[in-house]
């Protein structure tokens, strides 16, 4: 009973995986909105299928990575020019563990646009070329050019388009002469707004709340409660009066930070801020100014603003009423700007890597934490008498964070070194300053380093010690990361596994061993692919091997920037038993669809399925995919014998161990008999 519920399991994943392998899941629209008499904005509107998402133009520099949204318009005629870069909607992003990097994509609808002015009194047409890639939970599929084109100028009238990315073949392969058509004028409806990143917001305002909490405890801030509530109780009239000041002056130190926000995103621009995180001189300039702020907080001076500033908002705080009273929030801002600098300094630049009202989200959440506690107190005074003095306590929070400020700075200038492929900052060198930085704050916070502005400590107090014990198990779990542990803890924060001087591990490969996995002499035209496998990436080479050494073929359709591919070889050909199968019993063939290495002249053709142009090696593969299995998603696993007949069903993207080794074995079995 067993094995037939088995086996039955196994038809049913094979029929799910070979059925309507051919996905269309995104259809491009493009309009033109008129901005003056000589400017335009091209929009462009992907409208993409539930469950599928696509990702954006800016992907940090990477040497694996997504392919990133992006658009080419052609200037040859010099009719017009280009205003500025496309911009694009806000989206999501979330932190990819398989890249290591935070990513960001959109789902259900993304808009591009593309400002332009016109030199040319007549209507014009600007044609262009934008490239796209979009996965699901289970599939990815290879990148994909379409062609775009706006009618521009003249009698201004409002240009509309529908374009299809990808066309089904019929069962032959063949197409009708409609289908063969690839862009198909029709009227456009009104465009649905754009679904916002709700997720990644809200987890932006938490962090930033959290972070206006840790400045709240500063010795610049934390002195200031008592003191101004007091100031706020005994001036008024009566109770209430009291209340509602505070609770004015709490409102003004928000609107006074949410302001920052405002017109840090009205300078640099909501799309601008996202593409300048990812630029190699910002992240240095950052890495250095967290140094700065870091050495400050440790105690070696203070940075502070000009004292005239903080005289001249004084005197204006003397004037009264809710002018007086947002003075006096303004030179809270100033008198404290030693230590809520560094902090409100770091959360505005975790918010320009988001883009979009971040920062305005940021500020609000910092500001927030900041002033709740003086219009709670002002409400309740009777809670003054439960707050802990101050003491040296503050000063700790303030190493505290500067040693936080130190490690988070190497990961600006890690970002640098990736981007620059420079190798000076490879995963072994950050992991060991880390663990320098974090050993050290363990130190302190046991008692055994003193810095400047430090008090004699006579004992450790229950919650010094237990952070000191925190962070000192936090240190000895990074050290198995010098020798190639993955660290999944910190992941996204040192560089990847592959930018190292091991990258296996000192001592280790793929395979795990403590020597290094003997092919022997690899074949003429073979490389070592996941997990040191011998792989072809060539289908007519793999095949006159598989020949050669009378063994079975696995064709993997494959990708550089498919996450569920590398998903596939992490999870599942790790396994001992199928990576036993995949060095010994079969011959690998893993046919890139991403590679953009260009086909020589004479080998570059017309596409008989998409009537496009294959220049690339990987266009190459992914036309070959879809003549031959009328597939166009990654991955795709095949097993073939030597003539190209399929040995049994073909099979996606799935997890199940158990189910992947019994289709192996299935096919192997078939080619022996």
């Amino acid at each position: 009973m067993k094995k037939f519920i088995a086996i039955l399991s196994l038809i049913i994943a094979f029929t799910l995986s070979t059925n309507a392998q051919m996905h269309d899941p995104v259809k491009w629209d493009t309009s033109v909105d008129k901005v003056s008499e000589n400017e335009f904005d091209l929009v462009i509107t992907a409208n993409i299928e539930s469950g599928w998402h696509l990702y954006s133009q800016h992907i940090p520099e990477a040497p694996i990575r997504p392919i990133p949204t992006s658009f080419k318009f052609e200037e040859e005629k010099r009719d017009f020019e280009l205003v500025g870069k496309t911009t694009e909607g806000e989206g999501h992003e979330e932190h990819d563990p398989v890249f290591e990097m935070v990513i960001k994509y959109f789902e259900d609808q993304a808009v591009f646009k593309q400002r332009v002015k016109i030199l040319s009194d007549s209507k014009i047409t600007i044609k262009g070329v934008l490239e796209f890639m979009v996965c699901d939970d289970i599939n990815c599929l290879p990148p994909t050019d379409v062609d775009i084109s706006f009618d521009v100028g003249g009698q201004k009238k409002e240009d509309k388009s529908f374009l299809q990315t990808t066309v089904i073949p019929a069962e032959d392969g063949t197409l009708t002469p409609e289908q063969k058509t690839s862009v198909n004028k029709v009227e456009k409806e009104d465009i649905i707004p754009e679904k916002s990143g709700n997720r990644s917001l809200w987890t932006l305002f938490i962090l930033s709340f959290f972070a206006g909490f840790a400045a709240l405890l500063t010795p610049c801030v934390f002195p200031m409660i008592p003191m101004t509530v007091s100031f706020f109780t005994k001036q008024s009239k009566n109770k209430a009066i009291g209340i509602r000041n505070a609770i004015i002056y709490g409102v003004s130190i928000i609107v006074l930070y949410v302001l920052l926000g405002t017109v840090i995103t009205a300078i640099f621009g909501a799309d601008s801020l996202n593409a300048l995180s990812t630029n190699v001189w910002f992240n240095i300039i950052f890495f250095l100014l967290l140094i700065v702020f870091a050495v400050s907080f440790l105690g070696a001076f203070e940075i502070v603003l000009p004292s005239s500033w903080g005289t001249k908002v004084d005197s204006q705080a003397d004037r009264g009423g809710l002018i007086g009273i947002f003075f006096m929030a303004l030179a809270l801002a100033i008198v404290s700007f030693s230590c809520t600098g560094p902090i409100v300094g770091t959360a505005l630049v975790a918010a320009a890597a988001q883009g979009g009202i971040a920062p305005v989200i940021s500020m609000f959440g910092f500001s927030l934490a900041i002033a709740l506690p003086f219009a709670l107190f002002a409400a309740f005074p009777g809670w003054l008498n439960s707050l802990p003095k101050s003491g040296g306590w503050l000063n700790t929070v303030k190493v505290v964070l500067g040693f936080l400020e130190l490690a988070l700075a190497f990961k600006f200038l890690s970002n640098a070194d990736l981007v620059l492929q420079a190798h000076w900052l490879e995963r072994e060198v950050f992991i060991a300053i880390w663990i320098t930085v974090f050993g050290a704050l363990a130190l302190y916070l046991f008692g055994k380093i003193k810095l400047p502005h430090d008090s004699d400590l006579d004992h450790i107090s229950v919650g010094r010690l237990s952070l000191g014990l925190l962070v000192g198990a936090f240190t000895i779990y990074l050290i198995p990361g010098l020798w190639g542990a993955p660290l999944k803890l910190i992941s996204g924060f040192p560089p990847p596994m592959h930018y190292s001087e091991a990258p296996y591990g000192v001592g280790f490969t793929k395979l795990g061993g403590g020597e290094s996995a003997s092919h022997g002499d690899i074949p003429e035209g073979a490389y070592l692919g996941p997990h040191d496998i011998i792989s072809f990436h060539d289908y007519e080479i793999g095949m006159a091997y598989a020949r050669k050494v009378n063994k079975p073929v696995l064709l993997d359709f494959t990708g550089w920037a498919c996450v569920n591919c590398r998903k596939m070889e992490s999870k599942v050909w790790s396994d001992p038993r199928v990576l036993q199968i995949l060095n010994n019993d079969i011959v690998l063939i893993s046919l890139y669809v991403d590679d953009k290495r260009l086909l020589p002249k004479n080998k570059q053709y017309t596409s008989e399925i998409t009537g496009k142009k294959i220049k690339y090696i990987g266009n190459k593969w992914s036309d070959f995919q879809i003549k031959k299995y009328k597939a166009n998603a990654q991955p795709y696993y095949v097993l073939l014998d030597h003539n190209g007949n399929n040995l049994n069903e073909h099979i996606a993207y799935n997890p199940d161990i158990e189910e992947y080794l019994a289709w192996l074995n299935n096919g192997i079995k078939r080619f022996e008999k």
